[in-house]
């Protein structure tokens, strides 16, 4: 016995516009049927005008923090995963988060690691509260990316939804502690595999974007589809069975996989490549498209709520994403 880190409490917020594929195929010249075929994606979620990255985050944490039954002003850390944050470079999303939710006593950042980002923000979590023994922290996930895309670009555009998902930590003096398998990594040799310029590389310009046609597109997301399908489909057998590999145990063990919800045809593609029957990937992506940074904790938070997920359970989690990054963590629910 000694020093454990539990998920004490989850929550998610998804904005209340719902956008079918009817209502965006006009857009694309495509349909609901063309559009569901090639990503198994249904309808999404986007923000209202009034709603930025940090309101979605803040909602998500405040269900999280009623979940474990822990006050804000006890949080000594937050981490928000984020590709798509209030503002440009600062302040950071999490330290308005910070504020909206009253977290007066916590340390908080931002952490850039796309889909891969609320694994990686995990990691950091725990690494944190190993280190400060009995404080709490609140890690999220939260994304509006339906600001950043092209609509005359079928790539990225009928994927991306908003949302947001968090998760408290805990530190606990007497829980069990058992080594557990965990993988980050990347690759920046694929960093032009998905971009979104206007960063000091590719500044926006103080012209306004609408007179300048090379301003317009640099500020939508740029995805080469093929690439990222056929890096995502390797990396995440590799993330998995890598894991899976470390634990001592097969991937057909595990009670389900939570991976990033980038698009079914890529988890169809895995499952066909492990020989795993495809109910063991938990999936919402159907009703939520692509929430990035968001997709793991909407996961993790709707398959607790529908009592899937269980105390127990051995699970694994799986992100994977610009950058290229990639992260993945093998644990028994709820101890990390």
């Amino acid at each position: 016995m000694g020093c454990s880190i539990r998920i004490a409490g989850t929550g998610s917020y998804l904005p209340a516009r719902v956008v079918t594929n009817d209502d965006i195929a006009d857009y694309m010249d495509s349909s609901d049927e063309w559009i569901y075929s090639h990503t198994g994606i249904h309808s999404r979620h986007f923000a209202a005008n009034d709603e930025a990255t940090s309101d979605l985050g803040a909602k998500a944490a405040e269900r999280a923090l009623e979940a474990a039954g822990v006050k804000a002003d006890a949080i000594g850390l937050i981490v928000t995963a984020t590709s798509s944050p209030d503002y440009g470079v600062f302040p950071s999303t999490a330290c308005i988060i910070q504020e909206k939710i009253g977290a007066k006593n916590a340390a908080a950042y931002d952490l850039s690691a796309a889909c891969s980002g609320f694994v990686y923000s995990l990691e950091m979590a725990r690494c944190w509260l190993l280190a400060h023994p009995g404080e709490k922290a609140l890690v999220i996930g939260a994304e509006v990316l339906s600001r950043t895309v092209d609509w005359s670009d079928r790539t990225v555009s009928m994927l991306f939804g908003d949302g947001a998902g968090a998760a408290v930590l805990v530190s606990e003096e007497n829980g069990p502690v058992v080594s557990k398998p965990l993988l980050l990594g990347a690759d920046g040799s694929g960093a032009a595999f998905i971009t979104l310029d206007g960063g000091c590389r590719q500044p926006l310009s103080p012209d306004p974007i609408k007179e300048t046609p090379r301003q317009r597109d640099i500020a939508y997301m740029k995805m080469q589809g093929r690439a990222v399908f056929n890096f995502a489909v390797k990396k995440l057998d590799e993330i998995v069975s890598g894991l899976c590999a470390k634990a001592g145990m097969k991937p057909g063990d595990l009670a389900r996989i939570y991976a990033h919800q980038a698009n079914e045809r890529i988890l169809e593609a895995v499952a066909r490549r492990m020989e795993l029957p495809l109910e063991k990937f938990y999936m919402n992506l159907e009703t939520v498209g692509n929430t990035s940074g968001a997709s793991i904790p909407l996961c993790l938070d709707k398959a607790v709520r529908e009592r899937v997920l269980k105390d127990g359970d051995t699970i694994a989690l799986a992100g994977f994403g610009a950058g290229l990054t990639w992260a993945g963590a093998l644990f028994k629910w709820p101890y990390l």
